[in-house]
């Protein structure tokens, strides 16, 4: 049996549901302010690729691990209405899918899968995070 996982959260006083379901070929995860899927992006990389080890010390505070160089963003389903916006879901798909492969390198799991993301998010709450410095 497939586990689901889901939570709400509110970001910015935005209701913001975030679904995430593994499969065995991939992991989705749904990130919606809008009650739909949204832009799909697939993340990918070579399972030989290292993922850096001061991304796996579970005492580091240094922030979110960054992204690996030989990853592979494909869009799968819709888009966004801008470049600039298309330029900043990319973004939030390469880092959920690092998150995920480093949370499950720390489970010493064998096979890495391709993370799936849905994006939905209000517009306006795209370009406030843009402009206030969320992208740091």
């Amino acid at each position: 049996m497939l586990s689901i996982h889901s939570t709400s959260v509110e970001l910015e006083g935005v209701p913001t549901e975030i679904m995430v379901q593994g499969f065995a070929d991939r992991i989705l995860v749904l990130v919606t302010q809008l009650g739909k899927v949204g832009n799909l992006i697939q993340a990918s990389i070579p399972s030989t690729t290292p993922l850096l080890s001061a991304d796996l010390d579970e005492d580091s505070t240094d922030g979110l691990p960054a992204p690996p160089a030989a990853i592979q963003l494909t869009p799968l389903l819709g888009g966004a209405s801008s470049e600039h916006l298309q330029t900043l879901h990319s973004l939030y798909a390469a880092q959920i899918a690092t998150i995920i492969w480093v949370e499950e390198a720390k489970k010493m799991t064998v096979n890495r899968r391709s993370v799936v993301v849905g994006i939905a998010l209000h517009r306006d709450a795209d370009e406030r995070n843009t402009f206030h410095g969320v992208m740091n």
